[in-house]
């Protein structure tokens, strides 16, 4: 067995689960989630924890879901309780961007503006022009929305310009040496 998929899950007050044959309905004070579970595996809910376990423990093809269904479950209660946010931060002269209506207006160098659809369940955020927040209940969707904003102007290690995460750090390729 896992031992990620072994670790109780807590659910928090204001949290309520409904558990299905495939799938794990998570409904809290953010919004309503609802997470598929693969075929095999099957939820038990107790004294407000909620554990994942195997329907035969003999088959060796289940286990290697018992950890990713118990990360998946996991991650829509704690989005539904608490959220998910990135961080990106817009470095170069003249690199801004707005929020206007359910767009994204930005500038990034090219010879015309990019217009950036803000997706449904996701709320994005702009400080200083420079300083973008991504937060939604859906952690798999804010980090994908994260990664197609970074994609539009790919920091640059050399220039330190575009588009980075918060925190993040560029390294160099390590140049040739004339032995």
């Amino acid at each position: 067995m896992s031992r990620v998929g072994k670790k109780p899950i807590a659910i928090p007050n204001g949290v309520k689960v409904k558990i299905q044959p495939n799938a794990v309905e998570v409904e809290g004070p953010r919004g309503k989630l609802r997470q598929l579970v693969p075929p095999g595996i099957c939820f038990e809910l107790s004294d407000s924890q909620l554990k994942a376990s195997l329907e035969r423990e003999g088959d060796r093809s289940l286990r290697k879901f018992h950890g990713l269904a118990r990360s998946l479950v996991f991650n829509a209660v704690r989005g539904v309780s608490e959220g998910f946010m990135k961080e990106l931060d817009i470095v170069g002269i003249g690199y801004r961007a707005e929020v206007s209506g359910k767009q994204v207006i930005f500038s990034l160098g090219y010879s015309h503006p990019i217009n950036f659809d803000v997706p449904p369940g996701i709320e994005i955020t702009v400080d200083k022009q420079t300083h973008i927040t991504v937060s939604g209940i859906d952690r798999q969707q804010v980090g994908q929305v994260a990664a197609d904003i970074r994609r539009l102007r790919k920091p640059d290690p050399y220039k330190q310009k575009g588009v980075r995460y918060s925190g993040e750090i560029l390294k160099k390729k390590v140049g040739k040496t004339g032995a």
